[in-house]
């Protein structure tokens, strides 16, 4: 009976194409039983995201990208914080990255003005169908999950084959295409330094098309009334090379590190960058693809724009493995080769909060 009443729920919210923001626009102070994720303990909360639950002298370490061509000496100061930073946290900051603020800030300023028009235009782009190159949903796995997430989210698929102009929302349509080339460019960047902290020739990566696609998913966090029983989003590792994420001033992103999740404040002007499960794959576990989540917040509503540099579900049967040059007999290949493709339907298909998909893919 359960079962079925959880069933129902989760179709007849579903069903309303009104996201999150659609039941707290209806003025709910309980949230339904469906976003409800027992594992939170009170307590736990409170230590959290009331006093922080991050030790305040742990902050991931902040890049600064500024004349990064300049010189040899400059450029290889740059690749050994990355190297570092990729080893130890899986996640740094960038400044000084060539995204101009007033970018950014007009990022921020579309997604919010996408959630916030009227129901029924944001609904003619509601979708559960993940091959489309634009939709909205809430929460991807919501089928899936053991709790739904506190998040609506416009997802965009801009590279290798990005939607025509009038396929994106009017509303925030000329925000997206400025944002991804920025982003694409900058992914450009960050592979190359990728590839030579790993010790490879500055294209490398790019030449295995690390950058050939690229998916923007935007997302919307609501206030929530209750929050110390949910999250914004659930704990999990990001299915691609490597993600940059914009996010706004409110914070609640966090990831996990020796043991207690550290926060991660926002600094204006900075990106976030995180690695993905498929590059800890190809360096064979030099680099790592840390857990992270968000919480949910009284504070609202919170954005954020999450760049995945990964192929997604386009049909490319480019197998992707242990890079060769830096196994060796001391050295073996750790993980099967898979594709994109295949990597992230398996992803998908566990949910949020699953076992790390990553580890099923270990030789």
């Amino acid at each position: 009976m359960v079962d079925y009443d959880r069933a129902e729920e989760l179709k007849a919210f579903d069903n309303t194409k009104a996201g999150v923001k659609g039941l707290v626009d209806a003025g709910i102070v309980h949230i339904p039983e469906i976003f409800v994720t027992p594992s939170i303990k009170k307590n736990e909360f409170n230590a959290q995201n009331l006093d922080s639950c991050s030790n305040v002298n742990v902050q991931i370490p902040v890049i600064d990208l500024e004349d990064i061509n300049k010189d040899d000496f400059r450029r290889r100061r740059i690749v050994e914080e990355v190297g570092e930073a990729c080893e130890t946290w899986g996640f740094f900051q960038v400044v000084n990255h060539g995204v101009p603020q007033h970018i950014m800030d007009e990022m921020i300023r579309g997604v919010r003005s996408f959630n916030e028009q009227p129901n029924e235009t944001k609904m003619e782009f509601y979708s559960r169908d993940d091959m489309k190159k634009v939709f909205f949903n809430s929460n991807f796995d919501l089928y899936q999950s053991k709790a739904a997430d506190w998040r609506d989210t416009l997802a965009c698929l801009m590279a290798p084959n990005p939607p025509s102009s009038d396929e994106l929302p009017e509303i925030c349509r000329e925000e997206l295409l400025q944002y991804s080339e920025y982003v694409r460019k900058l992914g450009q960047t960050i592979l190359e330094l990728l590839a030579e902290a790993l010790g490879l020739k500055s294209n490398h990566l790019l030449e295995m098309e690390c950058a050939k696609g690229h998916f923007i998913l935007s997302h919307y966090y609501p206030p929530c009334p209750e929050p110390d029983r949910t999250n914004g989003t659930t704990k999990h590792t990001d299915p691609d090379f490597f993600t940059i994420l914009l996010q706004d001033h409110i914070g609640g992103l966090q990831f996990y590190h020796q043991n207690q999740w550290i926060d991660i404040h926002p600094m204006t002007g900075a990106l976030v960058i995180n690695l993905g499960d498929l590059l800890q794959l190809l360096s064979n576990d030099k680099f790592k693809s840390a857990e992270h989540r968000v919480l949910a917040n009284h504070i609202g509503p919170r954005i954020s724009v999450a760049c995945f540099f990964a192929t997604y579900l386009q049909p490319f049967d480019r197998l992707y493995g242990p890079i060769k040059e830096l196994l060796s007999n001391e050295n073996p290949p750790l993980y099967k080769e898979t594709t994109v493709r295949n990597y992230v339907s398996y992803y998908n298909s566990k949910g949020l909060g699953a076992r790390p998909s990553l580890l099923d893919f270990r030789l």
